[in-house]
């Protein structure tokens, strides 16, 4: 996965409807915001200072964003997009056995979140004050559920998996269970759990809740 303030593609979430992907001056106040998540909240981080950080004066900042928020939520959808693609990679490559099919999708959630992770913080807190955030995190969490109970119907369908609760519930449950969890270990807020282990604990949780037990196929 990529380090933070990669070289990630343009989406178009500024003032203007689109922007070429290549544009130095776009990509450098997206990665000064990035950089600046990682030292302090949005809520102590002005436009001036995403201006300053990337070269360019405050009236330049408009032609691109019209706000600190049009920002952060232009990097919700290139990390989004980053992890929707980590997850067509799995869910496209054949698993040996139930068990590394989910480890490899959870783990490719996690490493992109990861690399991401003051900005992962930053959008969990910004839901509860800004319409547009929640909007566009219920709309890729919806994706994930819907896929990830295909992916539960699919095991039930061959034998796999028990009948048991409504796939579309425990999607929900699960997905947001890796949410909160993810969230706790990267802000330290509350009782989290180590880094290290993150991975190996959700798919544990994972597998017990679709399988009743650990899969052999």
């Amino acid at each position: 996965m990529p380090a933070s303030g990669g070289n990630l593609p343009s989406t178009g979430r500024g003032r203007r409807a689109a922007r070429p992907s290549g544009d130095d001056r776009e990509l450098a106040i997206l990665a000064t915001a990035e950089r600046l998540l990682g030292e302090r909240p949005l809520s102590a981080i002005s436009v001036d200072d995403l201006a300053r950080g990337a070269g360019i004066s405050r009236p330049t900042f408009y032609f691109y964003f019209s706000s600190k928020d049009a920002v952060l939520l232009s990097l919700l959808d290139r990390v989004v997009s980053e992890a929707e693609a980590a997850m067509r990679a799995v869910f496209g490559t054949p698993a040996a056995t139930s068990r590394e099919g989910w480890h490899r999708a959870i783990a490719a959630y996690y490493e992109t979140f990861r690399a991401h992770r003051a900005l992962t913080v930053a959008w969990a807190e910004a839901r509860t004050s800004s319409e547009e955030v929640r909007a566009l995190w219920s709309s890729v969490f919806e994706r994930w559920v819907q896929q990830c109970a295909a992916a539960v119907e699919a095991e039930r369908a061959r034998g796999a998996a028990p009948a048991g609760l409504p796939s579309r519930d425990l999607a929900v449950a699960l997905t947001s269970m890796n949410e909160r969890v993810l969230y706790a270990t990267f802000s330290g807020d509350g009782p989290s759990v180590a880094e290290g282990d993150v991975v190996e604990v959700l798919l544990g949780i994972w597998l017990s809740a679709i399988y009743g037990r650990t899969p052999t196929g």
